[in-house]
């Protein structure tokens, strides 16, 4: 049988925001354990930190990466119980006669379902590279950005051959950098910020230039650009290929071209991972800016699901510092709220946090208008694939609208869109988007997926081996502590 445990405070994710979190809550004596799909802690932007091939070259990933190698052997170090490796596909209220009013988090570990209950959840999940549905881009040969790099980061493994870079924002740039690093020729990096965004973008100039942004990020675009053929302002782009890329079409001004190509890495911007907010039933709302739907929350975590706070990317991108100051004011709020602290005690803890916080975000609104996405690498049109779980196209959902469909929960039961295994994690914001243009009313008129757990896949087997009835629950949970 499962065995069932507990413990005050459980948080989904160790990436920057998680293990911050988690550091604070156990040094006020908070039982925590933090569940993470990953070998290891770390998240997204430190990932294999601990373990990568690449320790005995760190120029290849530069100082910004290994720079949180302090962050996560704290965290190895401390008190908090670490679940690797670990699938969390519910979190649910519970209530019974026998156990006071807490969460059950049902999650999976080497196909083996388990369950156990705590008094508060923080969801730290991070982002997700947000999709870029061009033509083609479901050829094998065609990555996202952050794949290439995780393989990279966790493997040492780079593409060989013809590689070609296309999208926008930092991390573009950042691949190539450390590509070229790592001894690889690029051999043409496609940009698609549009031509004069910057000049419209001067009432936030100011704060981006004292920003710890903009020095490094100027450093960075000049090594490349130095390096690496880059074509600026492409305003069309296709990947070409019957059974795997052959070449790469894309369009800047008038001109038209085509370049050959084994490998083709797509990336414009992160958004946040909501998958499980969504299930949880927090609130969602539209972020114009970066186009994307994000949590609402306050200054410390907290959303309209008592007892739920949500920290890091997960709750707005704003990158691993200012994930780890979120962490870390989640983790204050949830100690003031478990008695830990009290509110003068909380406050006082905030100032610094408030603080830094701030001054990690700094000329934040700047990159976020440079680098949002073009909208035709946003809203496609004709056979492109949206959703790529179910392989349905842009002009299938657009002509469903057409025909009366409002919304993407009606779209699910005309297209499937979103029912397949990511759960619309990859599709949500195109769907939303294609409808609202369809529609000509605003995206958070549209609205989004409605999700219900389980929120990723789970087998049978899995759910079967769970305690069924009260008796058998009775028989494993012993909780340690009231909550």
């Amino acid at each position: 049988m499962t065995q069932i445990s507990n413990c005050e405070v459980a948080i989904i994710g160790a990436g920057p925001a998680g293990m911050a979190a988690a550091l604070a809550l156990t040094e006020y004596g908070l039982d925590v354990v933090v569940f993470d799909e990953n070998p290891a802690a770390g998240g997204q932007i430190y990932r294999g930190i601990t373990s990568s091939p690449l320790r005995d070259r760190p120029q290849i990933l530069g100082k910004d990466y290994w720079a949180g190698e302090p962050l996560v052997k704290k965290f190895q170090a401390s008190a908090a119980q670490k679940i690797h490796e670990a699938t969390v596909w519910a979190v649910s209220q519970q209530t019974s006669d026998f156990a006071p009013s807490h969460f059950e988090i049902g999650y999976s570990v080497n196909a083996e379902a388990r369950l156990l209950h705590a008094r508060h959840v923080l969801v730290a999940t991070g982002a997700h590279e947000r999709p870029f549905p061009i033509r083609g881009w479901t050829l094998p040969g065609v990555i996202t950005g952050g794949a290439a790099q995780t393989l990279l980061k966790s493997n040492a493994i780079v593409p060989s051959d013809r590689i070609v870079l296309a999208g926008c924002g930092p991390l573009l740039y950042l691949i190539a950098w450390q590509y070229l690093n790592s001894g690889v020729k690029i051999d043409t990096l496609l940009d698609t910020t549009p031509k004069g965004r910057v000049l419209s973008l001067w009432p936030y100039l100011l704060d981006f230039i004292r920003s710890p942004y903009f020095l490094k990020g100027l450093n960075l675009v000049r090594e490349v650009n130095a390096k690496v053929n880059v074509v600026k302002h492409v305003s069309e782009l296709a990947a070409n290929g019957v059974d795997a890329l052959k070449s790469v079409t894309f369009k800047t001004g008038n001109k038209e071209r085509t370049v050959e190509a084994d490998h083709l890495l797509l990336h414009q911007g992160v958004m946040p991972n909501i998958n499980l907010a969504q299930a949880l039933g927090i609130t969602l709302n539209w972020n114009d800016v970066i186009k994307c739907w994000e949590p609402v929350a306050d200054m410390w975590g907290n959303t309209n699901v008592e007892r739920v706070h949500i920290a890091g990317d997960a709750a707005g991108i704003a990158g691993a510092w200012a994930a780890e100051s979120r962490g870390r004011l989640a983790a204050t709020d949830i100690a003031f709220k478990l008695g830990k602290l009290t509110e003068q005690q909380r406050d006082t803890v905030a100032v610094k946090l408030r603080q830094d916080y701030a001054a990690v975000t700094r000329g934040r609104e700047f990159f976020d208008r440079l680098f949002q996405p073009p909208v035709q690498f946003r809203r496609p049109t004709g056979d492109t694939i949206v959703c790529r779980c179910e392989e349905i196209t842009a002009s299938q959902v657009r002509d469903t609208v057409k025909i009366g469909c409002t919304g993407p929960n009606q779209m699910k039961s005309f297209l499937r869109c979103g029912m397949g295994p990511c759960q619309g994690r990859f599709c949500s914001a195109t769907v939303t988007e294609l409808i609202a243009d369809e529609r000509n009313v605003p995206e958070q008129d549209v609205g989004h997926y409605r999700l219900r757990f389980p929120t990723k896949p789970l087998t049978l087997g899995e759910l079967a081996a769970l305690p069924q009835t009260e008796d058998s629950i009775k028989a494993v949970v012993r909780l340690k502590k009231p909550v």
